[in-house]
């Protein structure tokens, strides 16, 4: 216990010491909403991955898909690196860079508002990011309960409280870079942390082939054979290719993967990188990265069934996945050391993605809602005119502002987390796949065509919110995951027939925002 107790110490204090290591770079806007538009590609590119893999994934998602689909799994952690890493920088990194900082663009709602100067598109674009954004921060703490009830044994509501604090402590200090420094300390641990615990499972095993081995015997369970994704199951699908369902493996592909490229959390750190350089090398340290840490999560719940069958809940009519990989912990590993190690490891992946989340909440509710006028505040500015001391006071303001909104956001996820609604877990697939539903088509659309109409975008934004919710509403006929991944598909036929029948914007305007490319 002292061991795991003293690493869990230092970790925390590295944290608040970056927090206070960069607090001096945290006193404009966009030092401390996008670290001074200065953030090398190592920083970005952790800060990226660390962002994208929380708690939520090594507990809850690679123990829940790891049981459904066996090591056929492992697709989704290459699908994360290659789908939401590799073609997310692509696609995204060099425009979102350069057009985020020709419009001066801070958040994505902004670019919404500022890209097709609509000040109605951009309220509510960061309405749409409040509410979805917040019980996804809620459920970030859901990862790590079971862990560190086998690790510690402290009630799982003194962890998320004193979790929340340090978050809070360290964003509020030293904003985005901070966030980004403690983000490439974390990552560092996460990596460390997934390769050891890989080892040291399958060693518990026998080995990889004897693990193997065992998974090309396991069978559905008299509750699987329930669901009708186990209907076709063949002998060995859980040690195959694809799996007993590789349609609904697919799904799980796309939501997971291809939902990165329309987060506002995730496609905020193109705004803050150095240059183009940074964004070519940070391309490829981004999906190394998700390679091992995806990938290796992933795989790690793969085995998942040679660790014994987790507990029914009747009410729910499901089984506990979030004690699968608990219990795999509990019963592979005996060393302190690396115990403390996982802890440390679940807290980063939950930090990281957790001060990421307020950060971008609380950005987006004070330049998108409060201040939504970049250039002048009524009652300050006479003429449209502004002069450098009233600038500064605005600027210390907003900042004033956003500090005080990312206590009431964590404040707000907590209070969810010790209090989780039975569809907390749902809403988490929920969340992701409202928020890439509405943004990701006419984000990526809008930053290559210049055909892209300001109805379209209204058009996805009901499209992608609303096939989620009605589907929440109707009790989920169709899966919150399938129904994600067709939000997001969806939203791009939507957004380009819908602009092919709706009067475009004036050439002008749009000429001089694709002007950055030209440069």
């Amino acid at each position: 216990m002292i061991i795991k107790v003293l690493l869990t110490i230092v970790f925390l204090a590295v944290m608040i010491g970056v927090g206070i290591y960069t607090r001096k770079q945290a006193s404009s806007v966009d030092g401390f909403v996008l670290g001074g538009r200065a953030v090398g590609p190592w920083l970005s590119a952790f800060a990226f991955g660390t962002s994208y893999f929380s708690a939520v994934v090594f507990v809850g998602y690679a123990g829940q898909f790891g049981w459904k689909y066996g090591l056929a799994s492992s697709w989704i952690g290459i699908g994360n690196a290659v789908i939401g890493s590799l073609l997310a920088w692509l696609l995204l990194g060099r425009r979102t860079k350069l057009m985020t900082q020709h419009i001066e663009s801070r958040t994505m709602p902004d670019f919404f508002g500022t890209r097709f100067q609509s000040q109605g598109l951009r309220v509510v674009a960061s309405v749409i990011a409040f509410v979805f954004l917040i019980p996804y921060t809620a459920g970030v703490y859901s990862g790590i309960s079971k862990l560190f009830d086998m690790g510690f044994h402290i009630p799982y509501e003194y962890c998320i409280i004193l979790m929340g604090i340090f978050t809070a402590v360290y964003v509020i200090l030293g904003g985005y870079k901070a966030t980004a420094m403690n983000d490439f300390i974390q990552g560092i641990v996460m990596l460390f942390g997934i390769v050891s615990v890989i080892v040291v499972v399958l060693n518990a095993q026998g080995g990889l082939v004897e693990a193997f081995n065992k998974m090309k015997e396991a069978v559905p369970t008299a509750h699987d054979l329930e669901s009708p994704l186990y209907a076709n199951f063949q002998p060995g699908d859980f040690a195959s290719w694809f799996g007993p369902n590789a349609m609904s493996l697919l799904g799980v592909v796309v939501l997971t993967s291809l939902g990165t490229m329309g987060l506002p959390q995730m496609v905020g750190k193109f705004y803050s990188i150095t240059d183009e350089s940074a964004i070519r090398r940070g391309t490829i340290i981004s999906t190394l990265f998700a390679f091992v840490v995806a990938g290796g999560c992933y795989f790690l719940g793969g085995f998942g069934r040679l660790f014994g069958e987790p507990a029914w809940n009747e009410a729910r009519h499901s089984y506990k996945f979030d004690d699968i990989i608990p219990t795999m912990l509990d019963q592979a590993v005996s060393s302190d050391l690396l115990i403390g190690l996982v802890m440390v490891l679940v807290l980063s992946a939950s930090m990281s993605t957790l001060a990421s989340l307020v950060l971008t909440s609380s950005s987006t509710m004070t330049l998108d809602l409060i201040y939504r006028d970049k250039k002048s505040v009524a009652g300050e500015v006479e003429d449209g005119a502004i002069d450098d001391i009233v600038a500064e006071k605005i600027e210390r303001r907003k900042v004033v502002i956003m500090r005080v909104l990312i206590i009431f956001f964590i404040a707000i996820s907590v209070l969810i987390a010790l209090n989780p609604p039975t569809f907390i877990a749902q809403l988490m697939g929920i969340s992701w796949g409202a928020l890439a539903g509405a943004f990701l088509a006419p984000f990526m659309l809008g930053l290559y065509w210049k055909g892209v109409t300001t109805a379209s975008v209204w058009a996805c934004f009901v499209w992608g919110v609303g096939i989620t919710v009605v589907n929440m509403l109707l009790g989920n006929p169709v899966n919150p995951i399938d129904c994600g991944a067709i939000a997001m598909l969806g939203g791009f036929p939507v957004v380009i027939l819908v602009s092919l029948f709706t009067p475009r914007m004036a050439s002008k305007d749009v000429e001089q925002i694709f002007e950055c490319y030209r440069k």
